[in-house]
């Protein structure tokens, strides 16, 4: 079996990933393409968990915006998440992979309760852990419940799936001329308010050592 670098990882994907070439909801075509890569990650020996965004149907904070009570906006949100991480449990057992969603909101006719060893226990049998539902806790990014999730299973690296190549200073997709970073301290993304993360989930992070590495 090829050699990797890290044995257990953390998949941090966007909501908005999901929707493909489309503007809302899920994408048929690409979420059977991430199962396929997550996949192949995980036939290379890999442990692997996923924290899933919901913006592709739902984003607490934008609705926050527009004058939607806060802690109601975000715990919609959380309710987005676990309709994407059931959509990518389909997609993965579709492909003979086992999987386990766990929820931080209690909802046992659909996940499990999130109960971190069992989590672990699920990963050493070499199933693949979707956790859904943030951090159970409105004010929390999917950001937050990522690098969270990350130290609590012992994950050696947070790998960021997003809809461009990497980290920018500004946005590329609206930014022709912005600017590639190759590599960045903890400390650089939170004093020059990189948006590649919350600071939150940065500063856990960096407590902990956690790398992140962002793609596309």
């Amino acid at each position: 079996m090829k050699r990797t670098q890290y044995k257990r990882i953390l998949l941090k994907i966007s909501g908005e990933v999901l929707t493909g070439e489309g503007e809302y909801g899920i994408d048929p075509a690409m979420i059977q393409q991430i199962a396929s890569e997550v996949k192949e990650v995980k036939n290379l020996g890999v442990e692997v968990s996923i924290v899933i965004g919901g913006g592709n149907i739902f984003r607490g904070i934008a609705a926050s915006a527009k004058g939607m009570d806060r802690s109601s906006a975000d715990y919609m949100g959380m309710l987005a998440t676990v309709m994407n991480g059931i959509a990518l449990q389909d997609a993965l057992e579709e492909i003979d992979v086992q999987t386990r969603v766990q929820t931080a909101i209690e909802m046992r006719q659909v996940a499990e309760p999130y109960i971190r060893r069992r989590a672990i226990r699920h990963l050493e049998k070499g199933r693949v852990v979707i956790f859904a539902g943030g951090t159970g806790n409105p004010y929390f990014t999917t950001d937050t419940a990522a690098s969270l999730r990350a130290m609590e299973i012992g994950a050696e690296a947070i790998l960021k799936g997003t809809k461009v190549d990497g980290i920018y200073d500004k946005d590329p997709l609206l930014n022709k001329g912005a600017l590639k970073y190759d590599e960045l301290t903890y400390l650089d993304v939170l004093k020059n308010q990189i948006k590649v993360m919350d600071a939150t989930a940065i500063s856990l992070c960096m407590d902990h050592q956690i790398p992140i590495f962002v793609f596309s």
